[in-house]
């Protein structure tokens, strides 16, 4: 079991505030050094986005850009997990933000020195995509080893926050700073990975749990113990298909063009606030949660609001007014911001800390490559039934999802309150 029974005659204490919170210096380290990190990769996504554009024409070009920072993540990720579990993050995510300003300094030097082969620039992306692949599990799993589990719920709705402004602000600013050139923008990249890394070394704290004694293992052994542990573990692998299942069939956002161009007829201004709506929505909800974080249900919360990202998703896609799918839009981003927040806050409750590299690298895979095998879904049931039948089909495929995993998993649906949540019993 991962929940304990819950005595409704107790009072548990109340979460920290805010300014509790933020006395942690190791924390705020570690929020500032992701936002610096996380606002320099966008504002570097747009401007390669731009630059290879403008050097190629093609819109195939483009997608190499994506797949060269996505190849090295199916790699690395669960090696990446294992050492996160082994070696203390702070040297990990040092390590890793140094190797993207580098990045971002090779990619100044082919811009100025006037390179046109767009091969070059795919190399240095690998680069910078096998740094993030080893990061990205060691930062993902950093926020429970710098706070109680008392603190976690609020500490991960507050580290949600910051992300979620770094997402919103990273593609503005990365266009503004573009006027002033390619070699403007990646300069500024340099900077703030610079910033980064200097951050996360200031970090105390110890972040690599000791291995608990037992049999000896080899590395391969080492590597997929976090997706034995999940298959071995209800409440985390229910919380991780669901997640991925829902994203994968809701995938709406990689239809927006055409809706913006041909549906709805409001050309690319229009297009760039429909973006913007999940990310806006998701902010708002951010602050709602950490104002005030879900204290009871919380399972329940999170199959309601993947619920409501299904129904919304179906409203955009009947949606003929451009007000009306802006709001769907936001209120997609705002229902997947509560699941995220659940999510993110029972599997590290869930999971022993020897093993949260390793799970938190499962989860990155999964809900990664969500993504993008969502837009491929997409695609593929917009190319056979057309636009809006293949978005209300994804939308009613998420209901199915959470009816299914809602009898699949009663773990997960019965979690009450998140400080009930334990890693199982061996």
């Amino acid at each position: 079991m991962t929940t304990s029974p819950t005595d409704d005659s107790t009072t548990p204490a109340p979460m920290p505030t805010l300014g509790q919170l933020m006395r942690n210096r190791d924390l705020v380290f570690y929020l500032s050094g992701r936002f610096a990190a996380t606002l320099a990769m966008l504002i570097q996504s747009v401007a390669v986005g731009w630059q290879i554009y403008d050097l190629t024409g093609s819109a195939l070009a483009l997608g190499f850009v994506g797949l060269a920072q996505f190849l090295p993540m199916v790699v690395l990720t669960l090696p990446a997990g294992d050492i996160a579990d082994r070696v203390a993050r702070r040297l990990i995510v040092g390590a890793a933000t140094l190797t993207e300003a580098a990045s971002a300094g090779a990619l100044i030097w082919l811009t100025v020195t006037g390179a046109t082969t767009p091969g070059y620039f795919y190399a240095v992306l690998v680069a910078f995509g096998c740094a993030r692949a080893v990061m990205a599990p060691a930062a993902r799993s950093f926020v429970p080893m710098l706070v109680t589990a008392h603190e976690l719920p609020r500490a991960i709705a507050v580290s949600s926050s910051t992300f979620q402004v770094a997402v919103i602000a990273g593609p503005a600013l990365g266009g503004a700073i573009y006027i002033f050139g390619p070699a403007a923008a990646y300069g500024t990249c340099a900077v703030l990975f610079a910033l980064s890394c200097l951050t996360f070394s200031l970090i105390r704290k110890p972040q690599a749990a000791e291995e608990q004694q037992g049999p000896a293992i080899s590395g391969f052994e080492r590597v997929m113990a976090g997706i034995a542990f999940m298959r071995r573990t209800p409440i985390v692998l229910g919380a991780i298909s669901l997640d991925l299942f829902a994203v994968l069939l809701g995938g709406a956002v990689a239809l927006l063009p055409v809706f913006a161009k041909d549906i709805l007829h409001v050309g690319p201004e229009g297009l760039g606030l429909m973006r913007s709506g999940p990310a806006i929505g998701a902010l708002l909800v951010n602050f709602l949660i950490i104002w005030k974080p879900p204290s009871r249900h919380t399972g329940l919360w999170m199959f309601g609001c993947i619920g409501l990202f299904g129904v919304a998703t179906i409203v955009f896609g009947l949606s003929t007014h451009f007000l009306l799918s802006l709001g769907a839009l936001m209120a997609m981003g705002g229902a997947d911001m509560v699941s995220v927040y659940v999510r993110s806050t029972i599997i590290p409750l869930a999971t022993p800390r020897v093993m949260l590299g390793r799970v938190s690298a499962v989860e990155m895979l999964f809900i990664g490559g969500s993504n993008e095998l969502g837009e491929f879904e997409s695609g593929v049931t917009a190319a056979w039934f057309g636009t809006v039948p293949a978005v209300i089909i994804g939308g009613l495929g998420t209901l199915g999802v959470v009816g299914l995993w809602m009898w699949l998993f009663p773990d997960l649906r019965k979690v009450d309150r998140l400080e009930d949540v334990k890693p199982p019993e061996k």
